[in-house]
């Protein structure tokens, strides 16, 4: 079996993350992390929706990471997300971070808001 290592051209994966932060390039960036197009800033977390919507069009899926245990996003939320265009996908931000790193690779146009563990 060949075993290829991710390529990742000029993106910027999320390294690791652990209690209160996440690193992306080696720095570390504290609390919920917003990131797309290879750009981490700080997110204000859940009611934080108008830095979501300004993602549509720039992006076809949002990873939602909700800390260390998976919960639904409020319903309202998600129906106004998906209206502007985007797909929506929640997980815990360990699966959100893996998740977002594989489809980076691939070159899709991925973002992902997450809460720290």
């Amino acid at each position: 079996m060949r075993i290829n290592e991710i390529q990742f051209t000029d993106a910027m994966p999320v390294d690791g993350y652990g209690p209160g932060f996440f690193r992306v390039a080696g720095a570390v960036h504290e609390g919920p992390m917003l990131m797309a197009g290879g750009t981490p800033r700080p997110w204000g977390g859940l009611p934080d929706e108008p830095a979501l919507l300004e993602l549509a069009g720039t992006v076809d899926v949002l990873f939602v990471g909700m800390g260390a245990e998976i919960a639904h996003l409020p319903a309202a939320l998600r129906a106004r997300l998906e209206a502007a265009g985007l797909g929506v996908e929640v997980m815990n931000s360990p699966a959100a971070c893996r998740t977002y790193n594989v489809l980076l690779s691939e070159g899709r146009r991925v973002a992902i808001a997450a809460l720290p563990v």
